[in-house]
């Protein structure tokens, strides 16, 4: 069997002081928040990817302005491991009608602490460092990824 991590894109998008977040609930059952994140498909680039996920999780069409950083995550105890490509941008349209993801119970938009206060029920460790490095002012131009098809 060969190993390979799970390629991931999301994005960070703050309005006002807040952030578009999910609220989700896990395979196991467990309700967490997290950005609007999901899985690069087959034949997807990865600018792409995030625009789909970004509505397909919260109905928000997203615009990336810039790459926030690329994360490496090891679950414990399965040894899972997740290679995150974080973007930053705006949100543009909105279609509060169209259905989310199955397993997203809601898209919200929360300040830091708000979502820092949620401890535990954050999916990962990266959902607070993706926004501790947005507000850090770290980017990355989008021409530093290049999709050779």
């Amino acid at each position: 069997m060969s190993w390979s991590p799970r390629t991931t894109v999301a994005s960070v998008v703050e309005r006002d002081g807040r952030f578009l977040i999910v609220e989700e609930t896990t395979r196991n059952g467990q309700v967490v928040f997290n950005q609007p994140a999901g899985h690069l498909d087959e034949g997807e680039s990865l600018i792409d990817a995030v625009i789909r996920e970004t509505r397909e999780e919260t109905a928000w069409g997203f615009e990336p302005e810039g790459l926030l950083g690329i994360y490496r995550w090891q679950v414990p105890p399965n040894g899972d491991t997740y290679l995150r490509y974080c973007f930053f941008g705006k949100c543009s349209d909105h279609t509060p009608d169209q259905p989310l993801d199955d397993g997203i119970i809601q898209a919200v938009w929360l300040s830091r602490e708000e979502l820092a206060a949620r401890g535990s029920q954050l999916r990962s460790p990266m959902v607070l460092r993706c926004i501790d490095d947005y507000l850090d002012g770290k980017n990355y131009p989008l021409s530093i990824l290049n999709d050779l098809g």
